[in-house]
């Protein structure tokens, strides 16, 4: 059961994160440079790992850990070479979905500041 008051439900919930990662991926899906680092012909999956994980994060389900264990985010990240060209990639991509869901300047501050943070701590590679 999600945490009553979290910031996952002071945020929309469940469809709030559904929404961002659905706006997320859309961009991903035809960018060059962050394509590769998703295997799977069908993106549907990777959308459901984040969608979870963030739900997980922000107070909600724990279904991302009864599924998948520990979330081990540079460990599943490791195999593929993350960059500064992939990282400030990714978060174009987020800033854009971010943008989509229109939250208070707050809420909005408060996930961007923390995607600003795992998108620099998955960097693995200097180029």
């Amino acid at each position: 059961m999600p945490d009553a008051g979290s910031f996952y439900d002071l945020v929309g919930g469940e469809p709030t994160f559904r929404k961002l990662v659905n706006e997320f991926y859309a961009g991903v899906a035809t960018d060059p440079l962050l394509r590769p680092i998703y295997p799977e012909e069908d993106l549907g999956p990777a959308t459901e790992r984040l969608t979870l994980f963030l739900i997980q994060y922000w107070g909600g389900p724990h279904t991302y850990s009864e599924q998948r264990g520990h979330p081990r985010l540079r460990m599943r990240h490791a195999p593929f070479k993350v960059g500064p060209a992939e990282r400030d990639a990714w978060l174009g991509h987020m800033r854009r979905a971010l943008d989509t869901l229109r939250l208070p300047a707050e809420q909005d501050a408060r996930l961007w500041e923390y995607f600003t943070h795992a998108a620099q701590f998955m960097v693995n590679s200097p180029d």
